[in-house]
């Protein structure tokens, strides 16, 4: 895993970047676009066994031409890690011995009640915000990725 600094570095300069928030239940997922500016919810995979979780991560990383993935990174409201960053780290392990894509970490602190209370906002219902949460917050965690590596 490298830092979010050194990403660019051996990335092809017109490559994606796919956005991953990883819950207990759901993968989200968020495609960034070829110039790394704008992060757009992709899908959500409902989780069933590793396997199978990373393999269809890996198809749509491939499918769209991903060539790195920005893991969010549940960390506790007070910078520490706790059981949730331990399995995001795990599952991540597992994964890279599946995919040679680079693997950056971000952190998604208030990204999921970022999203949900937008889409309060604009009045989705209950059972909408279901639909779109985990996707979105993979959106909102690539797209707060790609503005700081616009910054370096």
């Amino acid at each position: 895993m490298k830092p979010l600094e050194e990403l660019e570095e051996g990335l092809p300069r017109h490559a994606r970047l796919m956005g991953v928030d990883l819950g207990t239940k759901t993968i989200g997922l968020a495609l960034s676009d070829v110039s790394r500016s704008i992060a757009s919810p992709l899908e959500t995979i409902k989780r069933t066994k590793f396997t199978a979780d990373a393999e269809r991560l890996i198809a749509l990383a491939k499918q769209h031409d991903a060539a790195a993935l920005v893991f969010g990174l549940p960390l506790n409201m007070d910078g520490t890690e706790g059981p949730r960053c331990q399995s995001t780290r795990a599952f991540v392990r597992n994964l890279e011995k599946l995919t040679g894509l680079p693997v950056v970490f971000w952190d998604e602190r208030m990204s999921t009640q970022a999203v949900t209370r937008t889409l309060l906002d604009a009045d989705a219902s209950r059972a909408r915000r279901a639909e779109l949460v985990d996707k979105m917050a993979a959106s909102y965690i690539l797209q707060g990725a790609l503005d700081r590596l616009r910054r370096l």
